[in-house]
């Protein structure tokens, strides 16, 4: 699907929540907090104060929390909804969160699986208690192996190979995917789809993603080990930053281009720091969660017919289109 076709028919959903609604990172550290109305909405609604758990994978720091967490709560203050937030990269201690939030006999929970076998049981205990479950952001291979009611996010392994034609298309022959958690599907998916979807030869290079300064060396040592890397590849804003600083002390005249953004790295790509970055729309993924339990809740629906996922990237911001996305990013929502 053509990327602007794709992003009029993702307005369009939440057109429609928000219409319904008016006529009827940033990690928390595995602490749940109660989240305030931090963004305006249009209406609000009259049906019964339900409570909604998020519960996902964030590690502290990663600044791309913040904005799914920002599109959570301007959804919640719309649909009436107490925001219970609570995150751990640890998946043993993510499951431990949502088991918390079955406990507490929440109305329903919005969940990442960026490792799917351990969100299993949590999420069948939840449904052995009436509690519907949305998947979110990571488990697009997995919701509804896993039983959950739907899913929204993007298509990584797509994701990847769009990202690779893109590559072809600049020229590039010799890519560097740089992956900050070994094991975390999503991203073990968009280096994948890269290298199913790149012409040139792609390696992979795994690094610590809570622990910069390793992350800053360890790039650096690999571009000077191998100068014929001439594309750098990061899956996160707060990486990709990271490795500008890498190619500068490897003297490295490798491109870099990234998956996921915030404010800093739009300024970035306005800069030429970076080629272009691939948005999947973390605002839109935390509000169309919490939105798909109201409106499952107050009118039995469910996006996608329980059957496909609700894609929300990927869409490719470079200087073409950046200082339009930079005036969302300043608000904090892109």
């Amino acid at each position: 699907m053509h990327r602007n076709h794709r992003a009029a028919v993702l307005t369009a959903t939440v057109l429609a929540g928000t219409l319904l609604a008016a006529g009827c990172s940033s990690s928390s550290g595995g602490k749940k907090s109660e989240e305030g109305n931090a963004a305006a909405s249009a209406g609000k609604a009259t049906t019964p104060r339900m409570t909604v758990a998020m519960v996902t994978h964030a590690s502290p720091g990663d600044t791309f929390w913040d904005l799914v967490r920002k599109g959570a709560q301007a959804a919640a203050a719309k649909d009436n909804i107490k925001l219970v937030y609570s995150s751990d990269p640890n998946a043993g201690n993510q499951a431990n969160l949502v088991q918390n939030a079955i406990d507490q006999k929440v109305d329903g929970i919005a969940l990442t699986a960026a490792k799917p076998t351990a969100m299993k049981d949590v999420v069948a205990k939840a449904a052995a208690a009436g509690i519907p479950v949305v998947g979110f952001n990571s488990g697009v291979g997995d919701w509804k192996k896993l039983g959950m009611l739907e899913y929204f996010g993007q298509d990584e392994n797509i994701a990847g190979q769009a990202f690779g034609q893109r590559l072809n298309q600049l020229g590039a022959k010799h890519a560097l995917c740089v992956i900050q958690e070994q094991g975390q599907v999503a991203l073990e998916a968009r280096c994948a789809g890269l290298k199913k979807g790149f012409s040139g030869k792609t390696d992979i290079l795994y690094v610590n993603g809570t622990d910069m300064p390793s992350v800053k060396s360890t790039i650096t040592a690999k571009l000077k080990q191998d100068s014929s890397i001439d594309q750098l590849v990061t899956l996160g804003a707060p990486i990709a930053l990271t490795a500008v600083q890498s190619l500068s002390d490897a003297g490295s005249k490798a491109k870099l281009a990234t998956f996921d953004l915030n404010r800093d790295l739009v300024k970035a790509v306005q800069d030429g720091k970076v080629e272009f970055a691939v948005d999947q729309q973390p605002y839109l993924q935390g509000y169309l969660a919490v939105d798909a339990i109201w409106l499952y809740k107050t009118n039995g629906n469910f996006s996608g017919g329980s059957t496909a996922p609700v894609l929300t990237g990927p869409a490719f911001i470079d200087k073409t289109n950046v200082d339009t996305v930079a005036k969302f990013a300043a608000n904090g929502t892109r």
